[in-house]
């Protein structure tokens, strides 16, 4: 049986005294000098970082997003000793799937609001209503408005069994299905390797595939080769979060600028932006996610899920897939831009029942194409309803 566990509505409400120190920091900001021409080759663009930080400092109103999160239903429940965030919309249908939604890093549950009313009312979306799910977006532990682990080893298999306690526990559901993307995408997978007797089906985007043992078809190898070349272009990043997050943290959680560069740069560089990250994400969108992660400073406990699962996790195995039903969504810029992961990779790992490779978007595609998302999330899970 499912452990009963408290739930209690939650609002967000960040203090005069943390924004006011906010402005005051981003004011005595010391600034680094830059290249001519060097643009955002070297890393966050000086020009582009200083208009963003004036607009974060005095053009900004928190207040106003604050205001719309807020409209959705908000609440924290005590799993295991963890106060987990979450919002939990009902659907609008004659019978809602429930469905948790994951999301990643750098991103926060705000990855997720609009998506949300496309799953929970998808005839105001000229949708069938019989798509209806009741919609649940959960903070990963240590990131936003949820507790930070106060002790190591916490991975995606611990957080799939906290979801899975609040999803049958807390909010009572028996059977539910699961969508994630980056680090939400491990968690879902190992949702759906963990209680596949709970799960109607998972649904990911933006996954990273282990190396499987070979042989590998061509496909196979041309991919795994591009994600090598990712990795030695783009992936210090994960290099040293999952090595000294704790030493990166003491800049990242003083400095309101090393903050917003460490995390713009990344929307930039994973998003279908073609280089301009406001092409893709309004102004308020990317300060709504930093202000959130520096008002509950918990940029140093979301960066260390990397050294976690470094020493303490394991891929999934391959020639053993995950029991449920998966669906993928593969939109055409996700971070490994030099080519999109064959179908035959993920059947390795995953009892692939859709497959779709979308004409736009990148890594953080709930809010780059919500609308294309929706309709892939609701096509995955209508026969498994």
């Amino acid at each position: 049986m499912s452990k009963q566990i408290n739930v209690e509505p939650f609002t967000i409400a960040v203090d005069d005294s943390v924004l006011a120190d906010l402005r005051a920091r981003i004011a005595r900001t010391r600034w680094p000098d830059q290249l001519a021409e060097a643009g955002w080759d070297y890393g966050t663009d000086l020009d582009y970082l200083q208009d963003l930080l004036a607009t974060w400092e005095g053009g900004f109103d928190w207040r106003a997003a604050e205001r719309a999160l807020n409209r959705f239903a908000q609440f924290r429940a005590r799993i295991d000793g963890l106060d987990v965030h979450f919002i939990h919309e009902r659907g609008r249908g004659p019978d809602p799937l429930p469905l948790v939604l994951t999301h990643g890093w750098p991103s926060s549950f705000t990855e997720y609001v609009d998506l949300i009313p496309l799953l929970t009312d998808p005839e105001a979306a000229g949708g069938d209503p019989a798509d209806a799910f009741d919609v649940v977006v959960p903070s990963l532990p240590g990131f936003g408005f949820s507790a930070r682990p106060a002790a190591p080893g916490l991975v995606n298999s611990g957080i799939a069994d906290l979801w899975c306690q609040l999803m049958t526990g807390a909010l009572g559901y028996g059977r539910f299905g699961a969508h994630g993307s980056d680090i939400g995408a491990g968690v879902t997978s190992r949702l759906g390797s963990r209680h596949p007797d709970r799960l109607a089906g998972i649904h990911l985007s933006a996954l990273s595939f282990a190396e499987p043992p070979q042989p590998w078809s061509p496909a196979e190898r041309e991919y795994l080769a591009a994600v090598n070349g990712w990795d030695q272009a783009e992936g210090a990043y994960s290099d040293i979060q999952s090595t000294k997050p704790q030493t990166l943290g003491y800049g990242l959680t003083d400095s309101p600028a090393a903050l917003a560069a460490w995390i713009v740069e990344k929307f930039r560089a994973w998003s279908d932006c073609g280089g301009d990250v406001e092409s893709r994400f309004t102004r308020d969108q990317l300060l709504t996610n930093l202000t959130i992660y520096w008002a509950t400073s918990t940029i140093t406990s979301s960066v260390r899920h990397y050294y976690e699962y470094r020493h303490h996790g394991a891929p999934l195995p391959a020639g053993a897939p995950v029991p449920v039903p998966a669906g993928f969504a593969i939109f055409a810029n996700e971070y490994v831009p030099a080519g999109r992961p064959p179908r035959e990779l993920a059947e390795r790992y995953f009892t692939v029942n859709r497959w779709t490779e979308l004409p736009r978007g990148g890594h953080f595609a709930a809010l780059e194409e919500p609308g294309l998302l929706a309709a892939e999330i609701r096509a995955f899970f209508r026969p498994l309803r």
